[in-house]
């Protein structure tokens, strides 16, 4: 079953927390039925489903690409080359925590051949991993949760066991999570990067379960990627998928079919209530 809904968001505030005693004391009762098919946990993505990491990133893109101007005298057209390359470059990153590095290193030399590439030699050598550190701590001064969503998560977590399974570099992830001061939310926090295998494949997914000590199909999976949450989830055989398309466009021909679709993580009560 697909669905898309389109309240505002100022709407579902007034639904679902101005009244929220109500509607939790409802949702408590559902959730404790005995029939089997009851919701026990929800398995939560992080970025973009929880925090606004890609907002985060180009407010922080947009701030270095202002120190760039200034420290190299460059115009507006060259700066955006070289804040288009690093978006590139970081796109399709691949990293190895064996071979030495670490991401903090990475990053900064994509900085460092992102302004070669666009200007030739850099005569500050120590330019590009400032402009890493800018770029990386102007970031995650935007990670945090919104009042609403740590409202949710604590009116959530009177009811189901919460887990947050999120991708990624380990150093990254960690990073994000202690800066948004996730852990008080969740009774369990998994970086997939710290094991063998990541979101879309199914052992993650039974690590999770097994920590929480649930079934699959007593598990919700919520992220915005199709490819890694909804996949990830189907692959899994959770309960049910819940796809968070903030952008509000249709998913393209060939895509993975989420169970449901909401514009924003404040909708999920909707989703849980019909689950029950």
């Amino acid at each position: 079953m697909l669905i898309r809904t389109t309240t505002p968001m100022n709407r579902f505030t007034r639904q679902h927390f101005r009244k929220r005693p109500a509607f939790w004391r409802r949702m408590i009762e559902h959730s404790s039925t005995a029939d089997g098919m009851a919701v026990k946990a929800i398995l939560f993505d992080l970025d973009n489903t929880l925090i606004e990491t890609s907002r985060a990133g180009e407010v922080a893109l947009k701030k270095t690409s202002e120190f760039l101007k200034t420290t190299l005298g460059l115009d507006d057209s060259t700066v955006c080359t070289i804040c288009d390359k690093f978006k590139q470059k970081l796109f399709h990153e691949s990293f190895d925590c064996s071979a030495g590095q670490t991401i903090d290193d990475v990053r900064a030399h994509h900085w460092e051949e992102s302004i070669k590439e666009t200007v030739g030699n850099c005569s500050m050598p120590s330019l590009p991993a400032q402009c890493y550190n800018m770029w990386k701590s102007s970031r995650l001064e935007l990670l945090t949760l919104s009042p609403q969503v740590c409202n949710l998560l604590k009116q959530l977590r009177s009811s189901y066991k919460l887990l947050l399974l999120t991708n990624g570099v380990a150093q990254t992830q960690r990073e994000k999570v202690a800066t948004a001061g996730c852990e008080e939310f969740f009774d369990a926090i998994v970086i997939a990067g710290e094991h063998k295998e990541q979101k879309p494949f199914p052992s993650i997914f039974r690590l999770c379960f097994s920590i929480l000590e649930v079934e699959a199909q007593d598990c919700v999976m919520v992220g915005d990627s199709l490819d890694t949450d909804i996949q990830g989830g189907l692959n899994a055989g959770v309960r049910a998928t819940v796809w968070i398309n903030s952008a509000g466009g249709a998913a393209s021909d060939g895509s993975v079919k989420p169970d449901y679709t909401i514009t924003t993580v404040l909708e999920l009560p909707d989703i849980l209530a019909q689950l029950q």
